[in-house]
């Protein structure tokens, strides 16, 4: 067993009388993806800020370790371990992209030598050889996003805080930074996501947690928290009002609509339990016309787990 990239035991953070986070537990293994999501204000930058050294914890808090370094007594060799994006760009406008590098190398007590190689592998690395010369000012958000990796990139840092880096980027943009972090994790390197966009923590994440009122409600796999939220379901189409009926009277439990030939079956949308709905279908000599497959989604996961369940959201179904 590896040692976890990040761990925290009972995590928290006030502010005079509100709490922020009360008492959270986290275990991030190395070489992953661990996404934290969270309405606004739940508590997701306070825990980017403490792990990344940025703020103090709590007094009350236990021990929180970050690549193998206590966080208490050693925040030094946490900052040697990590490298922090966040949402709003750490990117000088006024001096080039290729100047933000070289001074983050200097700030990395690389020489010069050194420091221009780093520069020129990363900026070519982030398809930014070209604007290299060029004012950061005048690069569009998804470049600039690009560079602030980049730079964080220069320390080599094996655990990176990646605080909502994709808020404002248009949708392609959005992808092209998917692509890059993926591209990380697959270089050993550990990443923290906070994201405001649940498509983007169901894309990525190896892991998932949702904060809400400064506690973990709910964690683990997306598939895992799909299958805490009910209502998944298969639906049935005929065309042939007879094997509708015939589909009818072979399946149990099922909600029936005979205006449109239609049949639900709760389903948690398993191959098996799609299996075994199949072979009852064959064994009486029925063949639908239409079977699709509804699964809840992370929105639904969110909207329940946060207590917003009231917001409007347009269920999924996949045409099989």
């Amino acid at each position: 067993m590896t040692t976890p990239a990040i761990t925290a035991n009972g995590l928290r953070k006030s502010y005079g009388d509100k709490v922020v986070l009360d008492g959270v537990d986290l275990t991030v293994p190395e070489g992953t993806i661990f996404s934290l999501l969270g309405p606004n204000g739940a508590g997701k930058t306070t825990a980017v800020k403490i792990l990344s050294t940025l703020i103090s914890p709590g007094p009350a808090s236990g021990e929180i370790r970050v690549g193998g370094h206590d966080l208490a007594t050693h925040p030094q060799a946490v900052r040697a371990e990590i490298g922090v994006t966040g949402q709003f760009s750490a990117v000088d406008g006024l001096i080039t992209g290729e100047e933000n590098m070289l001074l983050m190398a200097d700030l990395h007590h690389l020489s010069k030598s050194e420091g221009r190689r780093a520069a020129a592998e990363l900026l070519e690395r982030f398809d930014l050889t070209e604007a290299a010369k060029k004012p950061a000012s005048t690069y569009s958000g998804g470049m600039k996003r690009r560079l602030d990796i980049a730079m964080t990139l220069v320390g080599n840092p094996r655990i990176i805080f990646l605080d909502e880096p994709t808020t404002g980027l248009d949708p392609r943009s959005r992808h092209n930074m998917w692509q890059i972090i993926r591209e990380l994790v697959s270089d050993g390197v550990t990443v923290f996501l906070t994201t405001q966009y649940l498509e983007e923590a169901d894309e990525l994440a190896d892991r998932i947690a949702v904060l809400n009122g400064g506690r973990i409600v709910a964690e683990g796999t997306a598939e895992e928290l799909k299958r805490l939220i009910p209502g998944g379901h298969v639906r049935l189409r005929f065309a042939d009002p007879a094997a509708y009926r015939n589909a009818a009277s072979t399946l149990s439990d099922v909600q029936r609509d005979d205006e449109a030939l239609s049949l639900q079956i709760p389903s948690d949308g398993t191959q098996r339990e799609l299996r075994s709905l199949l072979d009852r279908l064959d064994a009486a000599g029925v063949e639908a016309d239409e079977l699709t497959v509804h699964t809840p989604d992370l929105d639904d996961v969110f909207f329940a787990l946060t207590d917003s369940a009231t917001v409007p959201h347009q269920s999924k179904e996949t045409a099989r």
